[in-house]
C-alpha cells in the first residue's frame, strides 16, 4: 500500500475513534471486561501516548535521523507512570482526536519522504520509517477490534435479555 493511502487512512480512523468512543458514561468507559483486561479510559490513554510517544516519534526520528535511536517506549508501564486512573475521559479523548490531526498534518509533509530510513532495533533488527507507518495502521486497526470487543462485551453484560439471536461474537 503506497503511503499516500496508509495516511488517509490514518486520517479515516480518527473519525472512527471518534465515533467508538465519545459520549461514554463513567461506568461504561471504567468498566472492565475482565480483572486483567484495560478499560477504556485506559485504552483511551494508551492511544495518547502510542500516538506522541512511539508511532509518530519513531517514524519521525527514523525519516529525519536514522542513525539516532528513538527513546525507548514501555506501553504496559505507562498505565501506571502515566497515572491513567487519573485521567479525564472526555479531555484525554481530545487530546487523542488532537494528536491524530497533529500527526496526520506532519505525515503529509512527508509523503515524499525517505520511508526507506532504517535503524537497527536492538531486538527486532532493521526497521524502516515504512514499517512504522505500516504498524502505525496495524495498531489501529487492533484497538478499533478491541474497543468493538469492548461495546459488544459490555452490552453483553448489561443487556436485559439473551443475545444469542443475533449471531456469534
Amino acid at each position: 500500500m503506497k503511503v499516500v493511502e496508509i495516511i488517509n487512512k490514518l486520517e479515516q480512523n480518527q473519525s472512527v475513534f471518534k465515533a467508538l468512543l465519545e459520549g461514554k458514561k463513567e461506568s461504561e468507559y471504567l468498566w472492565r471486561p475482565q480483572p486483567n483486561k484495560w478499560n477504556l479510559l485506559e485504552i483511551v490513554c494508551h492511544l495518547v501516548d502510542e500516538e506522541i510517544l512511539d508511532f509518530r516519534a519513531r517514524t519521525k526520528n527514523t525519516i529525519e535521523r536514522p542513525s539516532i535511536l528513538p527513546p525507548p517506549i514501555d506501553p504496559e508501564g505507562w498505565v501506571k507512570k502515566h497515572n491513567y486512573d487519573s485521567k479525564d475521559y472526555s479531555k484525554t479523548l481530545e487530546d487523542f482526536l488532537h494528536e491524530r490531526k497533529k500527526s496526520i498534518g506532519w505525515l503529509k509533509t512527508q509523503i515524499e519522504g525517505n520511508w526507506s530510513n532504517s535503524y537497527e532495533h536492538p531486538q527486532l533488527g532493521k526497521l524502516s520509517a515504512k514499517q512504522f507507518l505500516n504498524n502505525w495502521l496495524a495498531h489501529d486497526y487492533l484497538h478499533i477490534r478491541q474497543i468493538n470487543r469492548y461495546h459488544y462485551e459490555y452490552f453483553k453484560t448489561n443487556a436485559d435479555t439473551s443475545l444469542m439471536y443475533a449471531g456469534d461474537w
